[in-house]
């Protein structure tokens, strides 16, 4: 609690605060090689008494003892992501997307956010949301910059429609993931059950958006006029490299689609899309690796040490036991609840770490209750953990991965988006998507029963 509020008060760095928080929890709480050891007696030469210490674990468990703290799958896709971007960057591939879509939005603001707003989500339900902010934030700075307008409204609109898109399907958000995972549920299940409430979630979306910002974004007839005379072809820099990472980045996006038929963690085909571009793009490895947005990567060490911080010292469990009133309850009102309390959770503490705490929760839950033991009605809780966890994630700044890599890539440009900013956006639109989806539950689940 104490580092949220640090994060949340601005005063320190939140990469700073989040590996301080981290620090503590792994002093303090989490086991590590130095813990757990236990001394078995001898003798010495002199025929007294000592203690050799002998570890309780094989040493390969010791060492990683730290690691299982960090789920580096999320790490190295992000790290493997940020270096195919930064070398795509370097193409002015973005800049000719940029000019592009101010062209076909006729040099309209509102319009050209409306047209990312749009691709952001869809991209994001078939790639993770993370993959889709690291490929749209760069065209969108871009666009701002041409068009001349501040860039951090269409930042955050975009985010939030990554979130939102990311809930449609499997691989859309890495919430998603942990739960098909857990529960052995299927891409087309994912479709099926949430794609058509997201479809009308985005529209509605887009209209509120739309409706916002129709009087707000106005650009003079001359600056519209200037950029419909940009010519987007004049854009591209360095073809050579651009036909070299533009298809390096096709198959690692392949990579993500099929992952799973492969039998290969998104990490993988994340980094090693890094290491081909890398070697067929780059002169200077060193100057393409410090372009990695590493205030990013350390804040998510920091926060999955700090949150499995608190499942070890009980925090989970204690939240577990608050199930066992609701046996009683109506089923509507289970999953209600569910998706409710997950959404501020994971508003609160990252919905990929609150995921991963909460799928164990949940599964202890329906082996005890005899409506939610029959398969059907099981998948019921998921659904409504999915939308509450994927959309609860727009409610704060650490609520999803997506967010902190738009602020991250924000910061890195010059525009700073804080806590309290982040939170004016996000919070009425995690409130109005999940009473859209509370609805959606109850009309589809129980009173049409389909």
């Amino acid at each position: 609690m104490g580092t949220y509020i640090v994060i949340a008060s601005e005063k320190v760095h939140k990469s700073a605060a989040a590996m301080g928080g981290a620090m503590l929890m792994l002093l303090f709480i989490l086991e590590g090689p130095s813990h757990g050891k236990k001394a078995d007696a001898s003798l010495d030469q002199n025929g007294q008494t000592t203690e050799i210490v002998q570890p309780s674990e094989p040493l390969v468990s010791q060492l990683d003892s730290f690691a299982q703290n960090i789920n580096f799958d999320v790490i190295f896709t992000l790290a493997g992501m940020m270096v195919l971007v930064n070398i795509l960057s370097e193409t002015g591939l973005f800049q000719y997307v940029a000019i592009k879509s101010a062209k076909v939005a006729k040099g309209s603001p509102l319009n050209t956010l409306l047209l990312l707003v749009f691709a952001t989500a869809i991209l994001s339900a078939f790639l993770d949301n993370v993959t889709t902010i690291l490929l749209i934030a760069p065209v969108t700075l871009v666009v701002a910059a041409e068009l001349e307008v501040p860039p951090i409204p269409f930042l955050l609109c975009e985010t939030m429609a990554s979130n939102i898109g990311g809930t449609a399907t499997l691989i859309g958000d890495p919430p998603n993931l942990i739960i098909g995972s857990y529960a052995g549920l299927s891409f087309s299940a994912f479709m099926v059950n949430l794609s058509p409430f997201i479809v009308v979630a985005l529209l509605i979306y887009m209209f509120v958006l739309w409706f916002y910002y129709r009087d707000k974004m106005k650009v003079t007839i001359e600056k519209r006029a200037r950029i419909m005379a940009f010519n987007e072809k004049e854009a591209i820099t360095d073809k050579s490299k651009l036909r070299k990472g533009g298809l390096i980045m096709i198959f690692t996006l392949i990579g993500f689609l099929l992952h799973g038929m492969l039998h290969l963690e998104p990490s993988v085909v994340a980094m090693a899309g890094a290491t081909c571009g890398l070697i067929a793009c780059c002169d200077n490895v060193d100057h393409a690796l410090e372009k990695i947005e590493w205030g990013t990567l350390f804040f998510f060490i920091g926060l999955f040490i700090l949150v499995k911080g608190a499942e070890k010292a009980g925090l989970m469990a204690e939240l577990g036991e608050l199930l066992v009133h609701m046996n009683d309850w109506h089923p509507l009102a289970i999953m209600l609840t569910i998706m409710w309390v997950g959404g501020i959770c994971a508003a609160i503490m990252n919905n990929v770490s609150f995921t991963a705490a909460a799928v164990i929760i949940i599964g202890q839950f329906m082996s005890t209750h005899e409506f939610f033991q029959i398969r059907l009605h099981e998948e019921l809780l998921w659904w409504a953990l999915a939308l509450g966890v994927c959309l609860g994630g727009n409610g704060s700044a650490v609520g999803a991965a997506a967010n902190m890599c738009a602020i991250g890539i924000a910061e890195k440009n010059g525009h700073k988006i804080s806590f309290k900013d982040f939170l004016i956006y996000g919070v009425p639109v995690t409130i109005v998507s999940l009473i859209a989806a509370s609805l959606y539950v109850s009309l589809r689940y129980y009173q049409l029963d389909l």
